[in-house]
């Protein structure tokens, strides 16, 4: 393993991030030519969506285990290794004769995802002080968030110019580059133990958390009844109990796949319970809002989108700003206001009505997103600066598998509450007209963003248990000699 004097943190934070980008940009690129892929393939919209279901699924699996990969391999090692995974799959979907080769790729790609992004996050903390991970995480929010959000518009210009397989092969060389930027720049941090792999957990954990992503996602994008449907709450009740028998396996085991004695330590589990319901938040609203524009506003999907998009640019470019507020002022001046006015935005959604102009939506979601940077980010970097060295694996795994997990829950849920609000409007209305559905919907949108009060009044109670965090153990980056952070500054200065 390299020294920590000699490690060179500019070097290797730029490898991690070119490759996070390719990588997550990946996750929304493919979203405008589902339509396309339908008619090549000639595919149902329920199978076509396995392109997007499946990837996320694949990765909710991956992510738990990264925790014990991370130990098993060098960091060089890991981010060769799963760029390649990546590529590999790029490669095959690029040159797929048929979908179920498509979709075999889209999958390979998703376990290199799904593996990349935990790397990343442990690697940066291991290699950083606490004093400027704030900023150096805000970059890495900067690259989850902007990537997603030009992937859609990226996806439109490369289908029409190239078609759909460019949006697989024009990605190859990038990853290459990456591949090499990291075999010639990016050394060895953290240890090598090699733990006992124990396999009952692999199970548990894989099948539970693949029951409970699918079955909340298939109530997200069911008809209005799929909430009820038997098959589903059975498959959510089936992934509880293995992910109940996964994590008390995991107190009985001498080295646990995922220890979650993490949640011992304060700041990191009153974080988690805020990056979960922000998340949720966050995805709802992805979600939800595009249907009332598209709805009761009657906006095309395109005119949509652009209301949204400088929101979620804005999230983007304000991630390393929030991190260098958070280095300076702590969590609390930060997460508490921030919650205050996501409280705020939940409380505007619940009053929404089609007569609101285009340009409220803009500013309003603006303002949304811009709470999440003050949140997200700072509530789980604060969380993760409070663990001991050894338990980054295990905290960083634990975080990004919740991710997808509130994400789909968050979905199904506002879905859900919005679809019965709406179906409890029409009730003895035999032939509603438009209006009627339209202020149905309305209605739907406000119990569902009741419920989103609710949820964010919680984060608001744990935002006040919060403090600054103290570290378990110093990092890298406190004994290093090499004082250069992601910008070129000294990191003493800051």
């Amino acid at each position: 393993m390299i020294e920590k004097q000699s490690v060179n943190r500019k070097m290797i934070t730029i490898s991690l991030l070119i490759g996070a980008f390719f990588a997550i940009l990946n996750e929304t690129l493919l979203n405008i030519a589902l339509v396309e892929l339908m008619d090549v393939f000639n595919i149902s919209a329920p199978t076509v969506q396995w392109m997007a279901t499946g990837f996320m699924l694949v990765m909710g699996v991956v992510m738990p285990l990264s925790a014990l990969i991370i130990q098993w391999f060098t960091t060089r090692q890991l981010f060769i290794g799963v760029l390649s995974i990546f590529t590999v799959g790029t490669l095959i979907a690029g040159l797929s004769v048929n979908f179920p080769m498509l979709l075999t790729g889209r999958m390979i790609q998703a376990v290199g995802t799904g593996l990349l992004i935990p790397v990343v996050m442990n690697t940066m903390l291991l290699i950083y002080e606490p004093s400027v991970r704030g900023r150096v995480m805000g970059f890495f929010g900067m690259v989850i968030m902007f990537a997603p959000a030009l992937g859609p518009t990226l996806s439109g210009v490369i289908v029409d110019l190239f078609g759909w397989r460019y949006l697989f092969l024009l990605v190859v060389p990038f990853t290459l580059f990456a591949i090499y930027f990291g075999y010639r720049f990016l050394e060895n941090v953290g240890e090598v133990t090699k733990p006992k792999i124990d396999w009952l957990s692999v199970a548990l954990s894989s099948f539970g958390i693949f029951l409970i992503i699918f079955s909340f996602s298939s109530i997200g994008n069911q008809q209005e009844d799929a909430s009820f449907n038997p098959l589903f709450i059975a498959y959510i009740i089936a992934g509880l109990v293995m992910l109940t028998l996964f994590v008390i396996r995991q107190f009985k085991l001498d080295v646990p796949i995922l220890d979650f004695s993490v949640f011992k330590y304060k700041n990191y589990k009153y974080g988690t319970i805020i990056f979960i319901i922000v998340v949720m938040a966050m995805m709802a609203s992805e979600i939800v809002m595009p249907m009332y524009l598209q709805g009761p506003m009657e906006f095309s999907a395109k005119i949509a989108g652009i209301i949204l998009l400088p929101g979620a640019l804005l999230n983007g470019l304000m991630s390393p700003v929030m991190g260098g507020i958070f280095d300076k002022l702590g969590p609390r001046k930060m997460i508490i206001p921030g919650t205050i006015v996501l409280l705020l935005v939940m409380f505007f959604y619940s009053t929404i009505h089609p007569g609101i102009s285009m340009w409220v939506f803009i500013l309003v979601y603006m303002v949304l997103m811009l709470a999440i940077s003050a949140t997200l980010m700072p509530a789980n970097t604060n969380g993760m600066n409070e663990l001991p060295e050894s338990m980054y694996p295990h905290g960083t795994a634990i975080i990004n598998t919740m991710q997808p997990i509130a994400g789909a829950l968050g979905v199904s849920i506002f879905v859900t509450i919005m679809t019965k609000g709406k179906e409890r409007a029409l009730e003895g209305i035999t032939s509603p007209t438009t209006e009627q559905v339209h202020m149905a919907m309305t209605e739907g949108i406000h119990y569902s963003y009741y419920f989103g009060m609710a949820l964010v009044f919680i984060a608001l109670l744990c935002s006040l248990r919060l403090t600054r965090a103290t570290v378990g153990q110093s990092g890298i980056g406190k004994t290093s000699t090499d004082t250069t952070s992601i910008n070129g500054t000294n990191d003493a200065s800051s």
